[in-house]
């Protein structure tokens, strides 16, 4: 399902793929989540879009074959391709831990052709193991909404007293919060979940995944939080949550894209206050929560599509119309 053209709808293409060279692998994919960033890319939200481009970057498949150079491998492998696509191993920030903000770096769907498709190739650097056994749709949203979701909590409770309570609350309970929220609460952490203002279907699965408490993004819990996580990409939930965790609190913006943060009193940041945001992910990170999502047998909820139906697919993620993640299944899978 390719995106062709500013402002169109993805076209079913069929498309010859290379064979994989140097650390390539091509892999046949079993299934691909929908993810926000995927709605940026059609929007026209996200820079220099290469048109044309396959979206796609929560892929879950198997090694159908190997470039020379691919080492990291087997063919028959169970694979997940994430977003961070490429990074030149020289700049700055990759020469300093931080190759999530790489000067030339490179991202699936968006810069490279991603996995709205029955196969993809992708360099095995940036590639990660996944288990055989489990839904291979299930898996998916771990490789985007777990990963960015992870990335920004652990952002959230940095600093954080060993064993001690954090109240953290998560703005828009879609496939990174529902995610998160299983992962906060196995560590002690109280959940407090904030949707669009009368989503009660919304905030009834946020309590039953352990939220202590639900309610509409126009709404203040009756306590004080001491971090928030904006998982929806809008602006004017910055000063909400500010308005909303204590002072010394953290405020962290998970997206890749949001919409201008309106005017806000200093006093709602006064008071030691912090707000942030996360770009991306690291290799890292994703061996690091895929080990933790093992540990704690996160459960992904999701929602089936056909390759074809990719469109339908992202229409029922914008309208706030999913109950956990979509994910687009391959044939015969």
């Amino acid at each position: 399902m390719r995106f062709v053209s500013p402002g169109a709808p993805l076209v079913l293409t069929e498309v010859s793929l290379p064979p994989p060279r140097g650390h390539e692998l091509l892999v046949q994919v079993q299934a691909c989540g929908v993810c926000r960033t995927d709605l940026h890319l059609l929007d026209g939200e996200l820079p220099a879009i290469p048109f044309p481009v396959t979206p796609g970057h929560e892929i879950v498949g198997t090694v159908a074959a190997l470039g020379p150079e691919a080492s990291e491998f087997r063919i028959g492998d169970r694979v997940g391709v994430p977003w961070l696509a490429f990074t030149c191993g020289e700049c700055l920030y990759c020469r300093s831990g931080r190759e999530n903000l790489c000067e030339r770096a490179r991202f699936t769907g968006y810069t490279r052709d991603g996995g709205y498709a029955e196969q993809v190739l992708a360099d095995a650097r940036y590639c990660l193991h996944l288990p055989a056994e489990g839904a291979a749709a299930e898996l998916a949203p771990l490789l985007c909404a777990g990963l960015i979701g992870y990335r920004a909590y652990r952002l959230a409770c940095l600093g954080e007293t060993v064993g001690e309570p954090r109240r953290l609350g998560l703005y828009g309970f879609g496939a990174a919060a529902h995610l998160l929220a299983q992962v906060a609460r196995a560590e002690g952490h109280p959940v407090f979940a904030f949707t669009r203002p009368g989503d009660t279907a919304g905030q009834r699965f946020a309590r039953e995944l352990g939220a202590e408490w639900a309610g509409g993004s126009d709404e203040r819990p009756g306590e004080w939080l001491d971090a928030a996580i904006l998982f929806a990409p809008v602006g004017a939930l910055v000063p909400a949550a500010l308005g909303c965790v204590r002072p010394g609190g953290r405020v962290v913006c998970a997206g890749i894209h949001m919409s201008d943060v309106p005017a806000f009193p200093y006093r709602l940041l006064w008071g030691e206050r912090s707000l942030s945001s996360v770009a991306n992910l690291t290799r890292a990170d994703g061996r690091e929560f895929l080990s933790l999502a093992a540990r704690l047998h996160l459960k992904a909820t999701v929602q089936r599509f056909a390759l074809g139906d990719a469109n339908l697919a992202l229409e029922r993620l914008r309208s706030g119309a999913l109950e956990g993640a979509a994910v687009l299944e391959m044939p015969g899978n």
